[in-house]
């Protein structure tokens, strides 16, 4: 769905909030999820050509519940369900539920979607896609490129997870307090991925989607509130602040991508590292069993942000770090990671004996970001042919527009360079 950014901003932000009415009123998550986007669909047709409604929260809902009740009736597979929602709903509240109906003060509905998703019915893999769907508003595509794996697989996994909460009657509410903990290792890892998205878009024209990466820090925000103790909500939150302050000095004018190395770091946020800083130090001040992998990501983001010039960056500590994190989680990005850091300790050769070690991994042998990583190794080690041909390799598979443009841009000054060495 696109349409103009304030009218699309908005749809994303009431996306949830309307699925979350509907679900809570009417159950069916599937058939509700539908009946939502048919909304939102009308809406991104409608309101950008009249006005945006004085409620235009009620205005999804109601259209939405319409559109949910005509396919009930609709769809005699389902007859025994409409039955249902038929006796238990009194015939004037029959056309949609009141904007807040059946809200407890002070809940979010995007809140309780997020845990509703991660219902350990489901296998964690489907916890991550489903509510990146339904909270984030991510496509499919997008979900799969977060996962490194094809579309059709991704599309699979959601449409199996949505079958699986249609089967387990999972109830539209916040779980207690024990099954809770439960779930939160899946609610981190959406809201990490959501965030993702946002502060480095993996598809499409812009570099960032704002809206996810401000939407993903507010739900943490919300949920560090509900769990102010636990030491990864609060690595999670210190982790996104710390990365979101360097958004301001990401892109230049011209929307150009800025490598880390290259900002002008007078316009990263101050504030917000201060606030990052402090979460992630109290975090691991509390914390008597090993770290986990948001405090150490959090940790390394506090390294860079507190360098006030490029060669003032702790890289020693960070390499230190990289090697707890990729012990802990076994992730091949954070082996790139690691690789930069190894050379800018060790030297150029020392990260690219670490990435010929990974250079086998299904998971990220055609990803566009070992090619990159490979290219800024090789160019800082003087083999500028073999750079030139990877920093070509990574722009042909990624499907950001402005990587593509830094990727070329860098293979393009290597293309002068060569003759001249």
């Amino acid at each position: 769905m696109r349409t103009d950014g304030p009218v699309e901003d908005l749809l994303r932000e009431l996306a949830p909030q309307v699925l979350g009415a509907l679900v809570r009123r009417y159950g069916h998550f599937a058939a509700c999820e539908d009946a939502v986007q048919e909304a939102l669909l009308a809406a991104a047709l409608q309101w950008p050509k009249e006005r945006v409604p004085d409620e235009p929260r009620t205005w999804l809902i109601r259209v939405a519940a319409r559109r949910l009740i005509d396919q009930l009736r609709s769809d005699q597979a389902r007859r025994d369900r409409e039955v249902t929602v038929t006796t238990r709903i009194p015939r004037d509240q029959f056309l949609a539920p009141a904007a807040d109906a059946g809200r407890t003060a002070g809940q979010d509905d995007s809140l309780v979607l997020l845990f509703m998703c991660c219902h350990p019915a489901l296998t964690t893999p489907s916890q991550v896609a489903l509510t990146l769907r339904a909270v984030g508003g991510l496509t499919t595509g997008e979900i799969a490129r977060a996962f490194l794996v094809p579309d059709a697989t991704m599309a699979q996994r959601i449409s199996r997870a949505k079958q699986r909460i249609k089967a387990s009657a999972i109830p539209f509410q916040l779980p207690v307090a024990d099954e809770r903990a439960g779930r939160l290792a899946a609610v981190l890892q959406v809201l990490y991925l959501i965030f993702n998205e946002g502060y480095v878009s993996t598809s499409g024209p812009a570099l960032q989607r704002v809206e996810l990466s401000a939407e993903a820090i507010r739900l943490t925000r919300t949920v560090h509130r509900m769990l102010p103790d636990d030491d990864e909500v609060a690595g999670l939150l210190a982790l996104m602040v710390l990365t979101d302050a360097r958004r301001p000095a990401r892109t230049g004018p011209d929307g150009a991508l800025i490598p880390m190395a290259e900002q002008d770091r007078s316009r990263w946020d101050r504030e917000a590292i201060a606030e990052g800083v402090a979460l992630v130090t109290d975090a691991m001040s509390r914390t008597r069993t090993p770290l986990g992998p948001f405090q150490l990501q959090a940790a390394i983001a506090a390294v860079h942000d507190e360098a006030t010039r490029a060669e003032d960056t702790d890289w020693a500590q960070i390499l230190g770090l990289y090697g707890l994190l990729e012990d802990m989680t076994d992730n091949p990005m954070v082996t790139l990671n690691r690789a930069v850091a190894a050379a800018m300790v060790h030297g150029p050769r020392a990260g690219l004996a670490l990435l010929e070690a990974r250079s086998a991994d299904e998971r990220i042998a055609r990803h566009h970001r070992l090619d990159a990583v490979q290219a800024h190794l090789l160019e800082l080690a003087g083999d500028h042919d073999t750079a030139l041909a990877h920093y070509r390799t990574a722009a042909r598979r990624t499907t950001s527009i402005p990587g593509q443009r830094y990727l070329q841009a860098r293979a393009a000054r290597l293309t002068i360079r060569t003759p001249q060495d």
